[in-house]
């Protein structure tokens, strides 16, 4: 807000200038704007400050119907930086575009809209929650100022942790009303974007929630302080946790039902930090469990190898990537299609994520002395066909693995590193023997999880072949024509531009031509630029071809994946 318009709220007798002082203290504490600040304390009333501000700057105020507002006018201006400057284009008449904003002098949002649309700017003037609410009808969501309401309007404090807890008022404030309302808002919310993970932070000023939505933090909303311990407490309660014991991480679990037949496991971990416990759940929706190895994101021919390698009655398949990638799904995937009655599959997991009828499924415990490598050794006293084995984390669970490969069993696992080639050489640095490796290994797969493009509102989008040609394209496919899409964002994406995602690979079988290089300690490099001669696709080549295909970005690939420069015309998209 402009100095401006302080003074002509404190001289028109809106706000005294003690309450415009408190109330821009809470907008740099909460990185909100002066007027939600000077409403949500109370210190005006929504409809008096808009009045006023319409009045002093001869400015239209409008009442904000969403369903009057027409989506070719709507979706002229970005949906980032819609939601960025809380503002709402109106109408289009010839080249004057109408929005209405809550601050008529904000000139940074004006002029971005400006610039972004090329056409002029009309302000007219809505109530920050009338913006709000037509934007949540835009994009979805809850409102959540409605939860809040319930709170009542108490001052926001910050809260200084001590030792000295009432856990009797505190176990009473997990059950009141309000907060198992604002509680089951977030869960319901989170569901309903089709979120992998809540975040919940508490900071020195601030306490916020966030939502990983298609692999990227979104921050959802700002309860006041003053609910972090009740909010954190409601959840621990429904994990199953201490809510007593606050020095210490803990890890639960809740199950949720949604709606018939649909139902939400959801891992929670709690973590103490220098203000507070913070909490991340991780949402498993069963009915999401995608088990159909052809949807997944393979391409044809990296389906047929790793479909191959799978079918193989020994030996090893190693699916690789950090955390969130994917990982347990394709291993899913796997166990599916080979569950069969006669054969015998055993798994060893930390945590168990999806229960699937016919397996075996073992969940690990280290602090009971249940490890990856006591489970396997178990594993092979019950006569198995099939072992799965969460992550292989050491040389004794890498070894055990590999001698159970090598002795007429398929064994499937993970292990973090960056690309398939330099699986070999972290085996090789933990401690197992070279001609064992090479001995057990059919196939590595290492994936990625890339946004994918929303239907509803995708758009071919230019790119300069210098762009195409740096990323790894073959320059005479740019020149024969490369086409790329973009999402313009619509309701049914949030305004993102994405709605799901799909899996990248990099899938390399263990060719004899491979084998030789692993003997003579050949590096990673040499090892991929085998294998690529052997007909392995980098990642970088399917993020590449999905991008061909009108299923992702440009930007998702330049994200997710590293460049394969170095390789030369090896790394065209020309297979």
């Amino acid at each position: 807000m402009e100095p401006r318009i302080a003074e002509l709220l404190v001289r028109g007798g809106i706000v005294s200038r003690d309450q415009l002082i408190q109330a821009q203290e809470k907008e740099r504490d909460n990185g909100s704007s002066v007027i939600r600040e000077l409403v949500r304390l109370g210190f005006t009333a929504e409809d008096t400050l808009t009045e006023f501000l319409a009045k002093q700057f001869n400015i239209e105020k409008v009442d904000l119907n969403p369903s009057e507002i027409e989506d070719s006018v709507f979706s002229l201006v970005p949906p980032q930086l819609v939601q960025k400057h809380q503002l709402v284009p109106v109408k289009l008449l010839g080249s004057t575009l109408t929005v209405a904003m809550a601050d008529p002098t904000d000139l940074v949002a004006i002029n971005e809209v400006k610039f972004i649309t090329g056409y002029g700017v009309r302000v007219t003037l809505a109530p920050p929650s009338a913006i709000k609410k037509t934007l949540e009808h835009r994009f979805g969501g809850v409102s959540y100022d409605e939860v809040l309401k319930k709170f009542g309007d108490g001052e926001m404090e910050v809260i200084h942790e001590t030792d000295d807890v009432n856990l009797q008022e505190l176990q009473q404030a997990t059950m009141e009303a309000p907060v198992v309302t604002l509680v089951n808002a977030i869960l319901a919310d989170a569901a309903k974007r089709r979120a992998s993970d809540i975040h919940i932070e508490p900071y020195e000023k601030i306490f916020r929630v966030r939502f990983r939505v298609d692999g990227v933090l979104q921050e959802i909303m700002s309860p006041p302080l003053r609910l972090k311990n009740p909010l954190v407490s409601r959840l621990k309660v429904m994990a199953g946790l201490d809510i007593a014991e606050r020095r210490l991480t803990q890890d639960g679990r809740i199950k949720l039902k949604m709606g018939v037949g649909g139902e939400l496991d959801i891992r929670v971990s709690v973590l103490p930090t220098l203000f507070g416990e913070k909490v991340v759940m991780r949402l498993l929706d069963k009915s999401n469990l995608q088990l159909d190895m052809s949807k997944l994101g393979f391409d044809p021919q990296t389906l047929k190898d790793f479909l191959e390698a799978i079918h193989k009655p020994y030996g090893m398949i190693l699916i690789t990537g950090p955390t969130g990638s994917g990982k347990s799904t394709t291993l899913y995937s796997a166990l599916s299609e080979l569950n069969k009655p006669d054969v015998n599959i055993s798994t060893a997991e930390d945590p168990v994520e999806y229960n699937l009828v016919g397996i075996n499924q073992v969940q690990v415990r280290e602090q009971i002395g249940l490890t990856f490598a006591a489970a396997l050794r178990s594993f092979l006293r019950q006569d198995p066909d099939i072992i799965m084995v969460g992550e292989v984390r050491d040389l004794e669970t890498a070894q055990i693995a590999v001698k159970a490969a090598l002795t007429g069993h398929l064994v499937l696992s993970t292990l973090h590193t960056n690309d398939a080639p330099s699986t070999v050489d972290r085996l090789i640095n933990m401690g197992v023997e070279t001609f064992l490796l090479i001995s057990s290994i059919n196939l590595v797969a290492a994936q990625r999880l890339v946004r994918r493009i929303c239907e509803k509102c995708k758009e071919p989008v230019e790119v300069s072949p210098e762009i195409l040609i740096n990323l790894g394209v073959d320059s005479a496919e740019v020149g024969g024509g490369f086409s790329t899409f973009n999402g313009r964002g619509c309701g049914n994406c949030n305004g993102t531009g994405y709605r799901g995602r799909l899996a990248i690979y990099e899938v390399m079988v263990m060719h004899e031509g491979l084998k030789e290089l692993i003997l003579r300690n050949a590096s990673v490099v040499e090892l991929k630029r085998e294998a690529v001669k052997l007909g392995m696709s980098t990642l970088r080549m399917s993020a590449l071809q999905k991008v061909r295909e009108g299923l992702t970005t440009i930007e998702e690939t330049v994200r997710v994946t590293d460049t394969d420069k170095g390789f030369g015309s090896v790394f065209s998209l020309g297979f």
